[in-house]
């Protein structure tokens, strides 16, 4: 290394499962008289991590402040103000249609290390991702009470006589006891019944003028106050919305799920959450994978090359350091490892990414209440 130029690095195990093949996470930063110059994670096995040098070192990074805990936005958990407990900030995302891949992606999620898992009656695979989620308690590896669980009330449900049998039907389907968060899966009420998107001859979506968002959000209330879920909040919803239902709400929303990227910051509607201690959790965080888009985004390119990172792992540090929690999917076990191994970008890197100008909402579900990510189902 060059003159004036000092390694450091930081290095702890990674929690992996199985225990044989545990991962050690090595950061390596390069501190210049300019400040942080480069630095970059890699994976080591674990015999050769013990065969490396220092065990523990530390920096400071441009703010001053000491960089002795890079790893923690993979650990980090936000409190949840409205209800019990703690939401991690990366969660795994099962919009997955295939079932045998739901039941891979969710088994290989949970052994990377994710805790924190997002379903949905919608899905239509809410089975496949307990039976995964099952078959993993059963080991004793992981305790039910380590998992943090989502599921949400879709839109056929909205009445409130039809809210509490949606919802045990979800929890009977993932094989819990208890819920930790239920979201209104969108505010638009859709005809009641078993047709999920039900439509009239023209191929309209037929809605239910007959109930409110915050009747059914007094029926959200109940089960939280009958101890059914822990905490409750809302899904694919914009301010307009959200403001006055905060406002009348008995039990404050706990937590809001909408998509949100460089392209999508949402940056008023964040605002709004931090004002009132609501979580705001992120959705398509990768753009859902469109290209051109995030993934390919020349600041976000350039970052990762200065980084040794990967974009999707500068996206999603990005979206953490900046306040919220993230929800990523992943079908193989590489793509997992990629999603959860996740270094802290320094600030200036957060700054470029908040420039960025491109303006580009990849669902259309908070104009019209049906899912663009999910294929239409009768």
């Amino acid at each position: 290394m060059g003159r004036g130029v000092v390694e450091l690095r930081a290095q702890y195990p990674i929690p992996h499962h199985p225990a044989s093949s545990r991962l050690i996470q090595t950061e390596i930063i390069k501190k210049t008289e300019g400040g942080l110059k480069r630095w970059s994670c890699k994976l080591l096995e674990e015999q050769e991590y013990h065969k490396r040098g220092p065990r523990w070192s530390w920096a400071r990074n441009r703010m001053g402040n000491p960089m002795t805990s890079n790893h923690r936005l993979r650990f980090a958990k936000i409190p949840l103000n409205f209800g019990t407990g703690a939401i991690p900030a990366l969660g795994f995302g099962t919009l997955i249609p295939d079932p045998a891949e739901t039941r891979s992606a969710t088994t290989n999620a949970l052994r990377v290390g994710f805790r924190h898992f997002d379903c949905a009656e919608r899905y239509r695979n809410e089975r496949e991702v307990g039976e995964s989620l099952q078959a993993e308690f059963a080991t004793g590896a992981i305790a039910r009470e380590d998992v943090f669980i989502t599921t949400k009330l879709w839109n056929t449900n909205h009445r409130p006589e039809r809210v509490e049998p949606a919802f045990d039907a979800s929890r009977e389907r993932l094989g819990i006891s208890y819920v930790d968060l239920y979201l209104i899966h969108t505010p638009f009420a859709f005809q009641p019944g078993d047709n999920m998107e039900p439509r009239d001859q023209s191929g309209n979506i037929i809605y239910d003028r007959g109930v409110s968002l915050l009747e059914t959000w007094r029926a959200m209330e109940s089960l939280v106050e009958r101890g059914k879920c822990r905490a409750i909040g809302l899904s694919d919803v914009v301010l307009e919305n959200l403001a006055p239902l905060y406002d009348t709400a008995r039990i404050k929303p706990a937590v809001v799920q909408v998509e949100s990227h460089p392209y999508l910051p949402q940056t008023k509607l964040l605002e709004f959450c931090k004002q009132k201690g609501i979580v705001f959790l992120a959705f398509a965080p990768l753009g859902h994978g469109i290209r051109p888009g995030p993934l390919e985004d020349p600041a976000v390119l350039a970052i990762a090359r200065q980084s040794s990172l990967t974009p999707a792992q500068v996206l999603l540090a990005w979206a953490i350091q900046r306040g919220t929690a993230v929800l990523t999917t992943a079908k193989t076990l590489e793509r997992a490892r990629e999603n959860y191994n996740l270094c802290e970008i320094p600030e200036v890197a957060v700054d470029e990414i908040n420039r960025i100008q491109i303006r580009s909402r990849l669902n259309s579900v908070v104009e019209t209440g049906v899912p663009g990510f999910i294929a239409k189902d009768g």
